[in-house]
């Protein structure tokens, strides 16, 4: 049984869908002015856990991540770079998709962008002045906090202790220092759009609410984004979604935690935003990925080169039973009666996913299975072509398949092929030179194969290799 955290609920909760086995799920997506960087790419990352785990476990899951191609920061960053906005919002959506495929994320079914959704943001905001929520002034338009009743319900925060700490803020067209802006009349230089408040452009918060309704329906399953969202966006998207609808929202809210570098928190006063375009130079994609999964994705998690290289070496331990299982099914193994147990791993890793996708836990399963696999091969006993196969399985259905750990599928090439033919044929030349008691020419053929990056290792059933680079 699957059981999520749910914000709104501030508890677990058994997973029902709306519509099983379909789950609609949206997840925030960037606002297309830069690179992300690595907090960004941990949320990414963990729907993208929580996606896949969701598919492993036997739901269509219908997912949607928006790209916010329109705001304030767009705006600044075109005028700063003396080019249209839109050229801005073109060359950091395209940065977007070249680095999740980096990260090794699937695809959203759906990446709804704003500038699209214009007519849809238009009608939820004359629905929500129809419904009294809204109000317009001098062609903007802001939602009045204090006509939906459940303001402050997903946060947790109280109106009246909000505005006490609003007060400060001078303007004297809204109603109350706490109203956001659903729609901003146009400025001089800026992008704008006909409505019937005149020129302008959405706010923000109205963005994800109109497309989240459009594409996934008025009420759906899963809502996740950052824990830095939950105030005031996620707020005011239950404000407006519902001020506008009448019914419920999202079922389930899932927050992903802080990232911190070297215990501080990520700020461009301390120079300590790196983006993941430069990260994925110095560490593999698969390293970055397994370093956001040993943490729960609700907790914090520090950012340390440390970790990074712990990551790598876990890595390594798993990636070496993968190869050593594609290696002894090329040479082919005898066949043989002992017998594995694979379903225990299947059901321990089960279970740590069902418990609102415990990715820690779950990443200790596959390393328990690991050891058991190797003591197992260490003793020799029954090496069936059916263990051999069962490893590659477990592993490419969880390491790979769940948590992206692990690519199992790399691009196939002749050369490539080629290359691990004339591997194995420098192996059997070095087997063959072992037995006519020639251990020069054994050296020297694992001594430069070392050298080109292909370190051989040998064992009981024979010699296997792992290239380092």
């Amino acid at each position: 049984m699957l059981k999520i955290y749910n914000t709104l609920t501030r508890k677990k909760e058994e997973f029902i869908p709306l519509n099983p086995p379909e789950v609609t799920f949206y997840s925030c997506g960037p606002t297309v002015y830069d690179y992300f960087h690595i907090g960004n790419a941990r949320s990414f990352v963990m729907s993208d856990i929580v996606r896949r785990y969701l598919i492993y476990a036997g739901y269509k899951v219908k997912f949607a991540m928006n790209l916010t191609d329109i705001d304030d920061k767009i705006i600044n960053k075109a005028n700063a770079l003396g080019i249209d906005s839109k050229e801005v919002a073109k060359r950091f959506s395209e940065a977007f998709f070249e680095d999740i495929d980096k990260l090794g994320l699937l695809r959203a079914d759906i990446n709804p962008r704003a500038t699209e959704h214009i007519p849809e943001i238009i009608g939820m905001i004359e629905k929500l002045i129809e419904n009294g929520k809204a109000y317009e002034v001098n062609g903007d338009v802001f939602y009045e906090i204090s006509r939906f009743e459940g303001y402050g319900k997903l946060s947790g925060k109280n109106i009246d202790d909000l505005e006490s700490g609003a007060r400060v803020e001078v303007n004297e067209v809204k109603r109350s220092p706490l109203d956001f802006a659903l729609w901003k009349s146009a400025k001089p230089g800026e992008p704008w759009w006909e409505s019937p408040w005149g020129k302008g452009r959405p706010g923000w918060h109205i963005e994800c609410s109109a497309m989240s309704c459009k594409h996934l329906g008025e009420t759906f399953d899963i809502h996740a984004g950052g824990s830095d969202l939950i105030f005031p966006h996620h707020e005011n998207e239950i404000a407006q979604s519902e001020g506008a609808t009448g019914k419920p929202f999202a079922k389930y809210w899932m927050h992903y935690g802080f990232l911190n570098i070297d215990n501080e928190k990520m700020s461009k006063s301390l120079g300590n935003v790196f983006n993941l375009r430069d990260m994925v130079k110095k560490y593999k994609p698969e390293t970055l990925r397994f370093f956001y999964a040993q943490t729960h994705y609700a907790s914090p998690l520090n950012f340390t080169a440390e970790a990074l290289e712990s990551a790598d070496r876990g890595l390594e331990k798993l990636s070496n039973l993968f190869d050593n299982a594609k290696q002894a099914l090329a040479a082919g193994p005898p066949s043989g009666s002992a017998i594995f147990g694979f379903e225990k791993s299947y059901q321990a890793f089960k279970e740590a996913m069902d418990d609102d996708f415990n990715s820690p836990k779950a990443i200790a399963v596959i390393f328990d299975f690991i050891k058991e696999a190797n003591t197992f091969i260490a003793a020799g006993e029954g090496l069936t072509r059916e263990f051999w196969e069962g490893v590659l399985e477990f592993l490419k259905k969880t390491a790979d398949g769940v948590l992206g750990i692990l690519r199992t599928e790399k691009a196939a090439t002749s050369d490539s092929g080629l290359e691990d033919e004339l591997i194995q044929l420098f192996i059997r030349l070095r087997i063959e030179a072992k037995k006519e008691k020639n251990y020069a020419l054994s050296d020297k053929i694992r001594n430069e194969l070392n050298e080109l990056g292909i370190i051989l290792q040998d064992t009981k059933e024979g010699s296997t290799y792992k290239k380092t680079r």
